[in-house]
């Protein structure tokens, strides 16, 4: 992959280094938000971590997303996939133009933010193999993820009533990332599509021995 300055300038994206020893949080923003937005939460995680924010490059109807959609639940699989390849190419370039070496990264995200995580998680796990997924679901619609992932780390945060993230889409999501190998743990709370309060201690809980 590219890891030129050119290809990281192409992103709009904010960057605080944090403590050297914490881990990089790669926030991912949900449809309709932006890369400030999100960036706000990763304090209530880990104060000393570093943070890089990037936007996604996609507008549906002057929102922004991570990928295209048909409709509600309803993803273009093929952009998905090459939205995905975009984003590893940025953290690639992060890596780079930053000087995080082998530094932990961790993707959070949000609804579209976690759908593209899981997807680049998924797809390219040697460039990313840590997920927090807050309101995701399973991200390339009828395919399975072709890779083997013995090494990710995967958090996944569902609401039991949530109509943006099915309960059929999210069982899915768990049956292929045991199936190829990651390890993975679920918390599923009452209500909707949402971060709550208890969403955040189980993720500072899972970012303490995973991160």
């Amino acid at each position: 992959m590219t890891t030129s300055t050119t290809e990281l300038a192409a992103w709009p994206h904010l960057h605080t280094p944090g403590h050297e020893d914490a881990p990089m949080l790669l926030m991912l923003h949900g449809t309709g938000s932006n890369e400030r937005d999100i960036a706000s939460l990763a304090s209530a995680l880990d104060p000393d971590a570093g943070v890089l924010a990037p936007r996604g490059r996609v507008q549906e109807h002057g929102m922004l997303r991570w990928f295209r959609r048909h409709a509600e639940g309803v993803f273009d699989v093929d952009d998905v996939i090459h939205r995905s390849r975009e984003l590893a190419g940025f953290i690639d370039a992060a890596r780079d133009h930053y000087g995080l070496g082998d530094r932990k990264m961790v993707a959070v995200g949000f609804s579209n933010g976690a759908n593209i995580a899981l997807a680049t998680a998924m797809l390219h796990p040697e460039v990313l193999d840590r997920v927090i997924a807050f309101s995701g679901m399973y991200p390339l619609g009828e395919r399975t993820g072709p890779a083997a992932l013995p090494g990710s780390h995967i958090l996944a945060l569902n609401g039991d009533a949530d109509p943006m993230a099915p309960e059929a889409s999210v069982t899915k999501l768990m049956g292929e990332l045991n199936r190829q190998g990651a390890t993975v743990e679920q918390v599923l709370r009452p209500g909707g599509h949402r971060i709550g309060s208890n969403d955040l201690n189980a993720a500072r809980n899972w970012l303490t021995r995973n991160g």
